[in-house]
């Protein structure tokens, strides 16, 4: 199913579909099907994000694959002058939500260099999409509270023979930590250390 870049990521987290990419070229969503529910952690799917096969008219996609897999989140920003004391509360002096997720966030930056490139991801209905707090203060400190949300569920035990084959295929993997280690671990086994 291809998605159109005109729309944006959904920063609902009760909503059950994808409504657009994280960047402006076109992407495809593939659905990633547990085995059966007593090999899984959950019966519920995950999905992932595809570089469309056909390049975007500014530009040529070209070379190995970047894969990515992480998380996405729905990140609410707020502007503090300083954090609350224990009771209090401050007010925000501007607030905003944007797409996010340390999964996203490396895809999208993936996404300038022109490589095909995935993100796979975890969403379901089941669950709430993962979501983060970040309050940035005056000084330039931050501090961010997250909920991993589907990103910490509802993946397969075992991925398919079919997924790992796009992993040892790619250019490069990457790999973080907002998503269970499991997942981490089985990625990480199909492809040579030297290739991280």
């Amino acid at each position: 199913m291809a998605l159109s870049s005109s729309k944006h990521w959904p920063f609902s987290p009760t909503q059950d579909s994808l409504n657009g990419s994280l960047r402006t070229t076109p992407v495809q969503l593939h659905l990633i099907r547990n085995p059966s529910p007593s090999q899984s952690r959950s019966p519920f799917p995950s999905l992932s994000l595809n570089a469309s096969k056909a390049p975007s008219p500014q530009t040529q996609v070209t070379g190995p694959p970047l894969v990515v897999v992480g998380s996405a989140n729905a990140d609410i920003y707020v502007e503090i002058d300083r954090l609350p004391k224990e009771g209090e509360t401050v007010s925000a002096k501007h607030g905003q939500t944007l797409a996010g997720g340390k999964g996203a966030n490396q895809a999208a930056c993936g996404g300038s260099y022109h490589t095909p490139h995935t993100l796979w991801g975890s969403t379901v209905s089941a669950a709430p999409t993962g979501h983060a707090v970040v309050m940035l203060q005056s000084d330039g400190q931050n501090s961010i509270i997250i909920v991993g949300g589907a990103n910490m569920s509802f993946w397969p035990d075992t991925l398919s023979d079919e997924d790992l084959k796009i992993v040892r295929n790619a250019g490069i993997v990457l790999l973080q930590r907002e998503i269970p280690d499991f997942v981490n671990i089985q990625v990480a086994k199909v492809r040579p250390l030297e290739k991280f």
